[in-house]
């Protein structure tokens, strides 16, 4: 399944996920952004499950912002975790 979050705060516009059925992240791409770093961020977390990615990227700021586009991934994957149920 593909999930699209709209991003904000940061740079992305949007991150598109791939994840499977047992929650285990496939791909990710972000729309807009640093390309390589966001790039980079996407070969690291495939593969990893939400649960793990979340406990990893949640909470990292990006300069004085409140937030970055690491934190939006895990704000993106516990929407999409919380919409199963």
């Amino acid at each position: 399944m593909v999930f699209t979050y709209r991003t904000s705060g940061v740079c992305s516009r949007e991150i598109q996920i791939e994840i499977d059925e047992q929650d285990v992240v496939q791909d990710v791409r972000f729309l807009g952004g640093c390309n390589g770093n966001l790039q980079g961020i996407g070969h690291l977390v495939a593969g990893m499950p939400a649960e793990e990615v979340i406990r990893r990227l949640e909470s990292i700021r990006c300069g004085n912002k409140p937030t970055s586009c690491p934190d939006q991934l895990a704000r993106a994957l516990r929407e999409y975790l919380s919409s199963k149920g």
